[in-house]
């Protein structure tokens, strides 16, 4: 791992621990084990840091939607997959995934509002998914959008709770989450 890259990392569980806004670049240094000045031979700024990682982990979270509604399967097929997938990103990167999740808000403008854009399209996809489902048959006729949410009001979460060298893989925890929220949609 490079200098930028464990920078990244210990970014990324400071933001996680104390927050963005109460990690300051000095705290930063130490935890690296280097002065202060010399993070911006790594790095531009601390916000350079959240966009990267917030940035970094849509895209993640992209990629697994991308391939689920991608995917040549059923409306419910696509929705586990896409379940698996959201949740696969978390598992990966415990504390990458709670900064996408709660600091994105101290972006500032233009990257704040991308990046607002970014969660909606990404809630987007799974409504679509539902949607599909609903008019296929597959699906009870919900509130697509309030499923959508409550779906990944569920999943993020997960940072939270999950422990990687717990019971559950992320495998086995996506089997359960699919199960739920499909006995809740089939028909």
């Amino acid at each position: 791992m490079n200098r930028k890259e464990q920078i990244r990392e210990i970014a990324q569980t400071m933001f996680r621990e104390r927050g963005y806004a109460a990690t300051s670049m000095r705290d930063l240094a130490t935890a690296v084990g280097i002065e202060a000045a010399s993070l911006y031979n790594h790095i531009k700024s601390k916000e350079d840091l959240l966009k990267e990682i917030c940035f970094d982990c849509a895209d993640e979270f992209f990629e697994g939607i991308h391939k689920a509604k991608t995917a040549p399967m059923a409306p419910d097929a696509q929705l586990s997959l896409a379940i698996k997938e959201h949740i696969q990103v978390v598992a990966n990167n415990l504390d990458g995934s709670a900064v996408f999740l709660h600091e994105w808000r101290f972006l500032t403008e233009p990257y704040l509002s991308e990046f607002k854009a970014k969660r909606k399209y990404y809630r987007l996809q799974f409504q679509q998914i539902i949607e599909k489902g609903i008019s296929e048959g597959i699906f009870k006729p919900v509130d697509a959008k309030v499923y959508s949410l409550s779906i990944l009001s569920a999943l993020n979460w997960i940072y939270d709770w999950y422990k990687p060298e717990g019971e559950l893989s992320p495998q086995a925890l996506a089997a359960q989450f699919s199960y739920l929220i499909l006995e809740g949609l089939n028909k």
